[in-house]
């Protein structure tokens, strides 16, 4: 059975490895400079604007860590949702590598609200206090739930009128874009947004993110901060060939739409059943449920899922670019036997 523990589990998708084994035929320079890597990039230029400049790394968590450590230096602090993956799942790498402190603020359904980020305003010029400099937004949110369009655009005009910068952590993006009908750039530069954690990994690729930088917050010297952290690849058209396969078509919205169309599915059929609630809005591809805690253990066994809230046994499933009905099918199955009525 399919796993529904990430869409991370999920395996690359075949048009992405035709193009990786595509760049495989021949020699290329390394670093960058190969024609691959050029139209990816060009790629970016045409989603995003001309003057964006986008780099690749290997990693959300190397995307995320190395975006704010360009623009932060150590006495100067991220402000983001308790539930943020920087400040959950990273094992401290932002603080770690960028030597930032993270201001966490407490959210109910994973963003960010304006009243709630005042109070950490108020020691602003104060030299014993750690100085905020960026505000990181997460679209999709770790719950699953996204930010509308005009709330991107209030929090954007919020920092900005503080002298602060807005960090998109976009892992999901596709995701996002997709359920919401949009476009990328009227989701980031058009929102003012400055800067964005591209993700290509949950959505059909292999490996491999970018960071992009809007204007004016698109300096040469990134990569030298990209070198010192060991993201520079040197075969790197093996990441540029995936996000060409993603976005020289429209693979990426084929690849996102079919994981939301799945959650929500799913989310449907398991409600049908006895002793399962759906605990959170279903916007793109996370579904999360309350299900007996005794029958969790029994239910990893047949697919492997993690337990998001172990006080509340509340449980997330989540879907993929290759999830399909089928897959479903069985595991809601495997749910009505498994758990009690």
């Amino acid at each position: 059975m399919r796993m529904f523990a990430s869409d991370n589990a999920s395996g690359v998708h075949p048009q992405v490895l035709d193009a990786m084994a595509a760049a495989n035929r021949d020699h290329a320079v390394s670093y960058g400079d190969d024609i691959h890597t050029k139209k990816a990039l060009e790629l970016f230029r045409e989603m995003f604007g001309e003057e964006v400049m986008t780099w690749f790394v290997f990693t959300g968590t190397a995307a995320n860590t190395l975006s704010i450590q360009s623009v932060c230096r150590s006495w100067q602090a991220v402000i983001c949702a308790e539930t943020a993956h920087m400040q959950v799942d990273e094992c401290g790498a932002p603080e770690k590598i960028t030597g930032c402190k993270l201001l966490n603020v407490p959210s109910h359904d994973g963003k960010i609200h304006i009243e709630d980020i005042h109070h950490h305003l108020t020691e602003v010029g104060f030299e014993h206090h750690v100085q905020p400099r960026v505000i990181s937004i997460t679209q999709p949110t770790e719950l699953g739930t996204l930010y509308q369009l005009d709330e991107i655009q209030a929090i954007s005009r919020f920092a900005h009128e503080n002298n602060l910068l807005l960090h998109m952590d976009g892992a999901r993006i596709s995701n996002a874009a997709a359920a919401l009908g949009c476009s990328f750039h009227e989701m980031t530069s058009d929102r003012g947004v400055d800067i964005l954690s591209f993700g290509g990994t949950k959505n059909g690729m292999m490996y491999g993110e970018a960071i992009v930088f809007f204007p004016p917050y698109t300096s040469e010297d990134f990569k030298y901060v990209r070198k010192q952290a060991m993201q520079l690849a040197s075969k790197m058209r093996f990441i540029s060939s995936q996000f060409m396969a993603l976005f020289g078509g429209e693979l990426w919205k084929q690849n996102a739409l079919n994981a939301n169309r799945m959650a929500r599915y799913l989310a449907d059929k398991a409600a049908k059943i006895e002793n399962v609630r759906i605990t959170r809005p279903v916007d793109v591809n996370a579904v999360f449920a309350r299900i007996p805690r005794e029958s969790i253990e029994a239910l990893q066994r047949e697919t492997f899922f993690y337990v998001w809230d172990e006080a509340a046994s509340e449980v997330r499933w989540m879907t993929s670019w290759d999830t399909t009905e089928s897959d479903i099918d069985r595991f809601v199955e495997t749910l009505e036997i498994i758990i009690p009525r």
